[in-house]
């Protein structure tokens, strides 16, 4: 990747780490696309390895606000590489096997669910199978109403793994989950965003510019703050309301430590002696290093 200060003179560059991820930069937006068009981007040990690696770089890349993830073409993914990422490796050593695909629960769900920056799938077509878990470890998501899903493993005989099956019940509904999981049936966008799979559909032309003004929304906001309010969100699900509580108050503190920006104190100001922020309608102005 080339240095930061080069790209930040540039509203939009694309560089390429290793051919099977490619990355575009424009305004704070980093645009991350599996790229094995050919194959509806399915995720082979290569990808995944660059994935791994291409993540770990934009989480301390100053030229990235934003992660939005993606797929080249017309797929987002057909999820795993069945040769390369299952035939191909069935016959070696369970030990090497687990080396070589270690990288794909990796960055699928341990590194995009824990990323301290926020993330935005944008499906732009086809997403299968193990697509389902990447798609899902983002903090957001946007389809084309065009766009088709399927947890079709129940057609030749296996079941939704690699933690397929746990990142869809995090997501839909009890009912709609056992159903796709059980007919292998698929469904399109619209579908996709009424069952919560996604947070909204978007006619295909549209799904850029959709997903673009979404996240600059999130890079108007305190990163500091943004940051701990995704982290918090995630780990209250399984939590008693007392720990909750007890929890949430901890992040809060932490966060109005951590933050250079001071945004509380911000907050305060300008609604309370500058009278120029009303929350609900208006958002705050963002306050520069040190300032309070």
């Amino acid at each position: 990747m080339a240095p930061a200060k080069d790209r930040e003179q540039m509203k939009t560059s694309a560089v390429s780490s290793g051919g099977n991820v490619h990355v575009e930069f424009e305004d704070g937006i980093a645009w991350v696309a599996m790229n094995r068009p050919d194959k509806r981007n399915a995720m082979n040990p290569a990808l995944n390895d660059e994935m791994l690696k291409v993540l770990d770089d934009l989480e301390v890349d100053d030229a990235c606000g934003v992660v939005v993830l993606t797929g080249m073409g017309d797929s987002f993914s057909a999820g795993m590489d069945l040769k390369e990422f299952f035939r191909d490796l069935d016959d070696l050593p369970y030990t090497q096997q687990v080396h070589k695909r270690r990288s794909a629960w990796q960055w699928q769900w341990r590194q995009l669910m824990a990323y301290p920056k926020p993330t935005i799938a944008m499906v732009n077509g086809w997403c299968f199978g193990g697509a389902f878990t990447p798609l899902i470890a983002c903090d957001l998501a946007i389809a084309a109403e065009e766009a088709v899903f399927g947890l079709s493993e129940i057609n030749w005989g296996i079941i939704p793994g690699g933690n397929v099956t746990r990142s869809v019940v995090a997501a839909m509904n009890l009912r709609d989950a056992m159903y796709y999981v059980m007919t292998g049936e698929t469904f399109d966008g619209r579908k996709a965003a009424a069952m919560g799979l996604v947070n909204e559909a978007v006619p295909k032309e549209r799904l850029r510019a959709r997903t673009r003004e979404l996240a600059k929304v999130l890079l108007s906001k305190n990163p500091t703050v943004l940051r701990t309010a995704k982290v918090a969100v995630r780990a209250v699900q399984g939590m008693p309301w007392e720990l909750a509580d007890d929890y949430l108050m901890a992040k809060s503190h932490q966060a109005r430590y951590l933050d250079p920006e001071q945004g509380r104190s911000q907050g305060l100001k300008q609604f309370l002696d500058e009278k120029s922020f009303k929350p609900g309608l208006a958002p705050m102005r963002r306050g520069t290093e040190g300032e309070i």
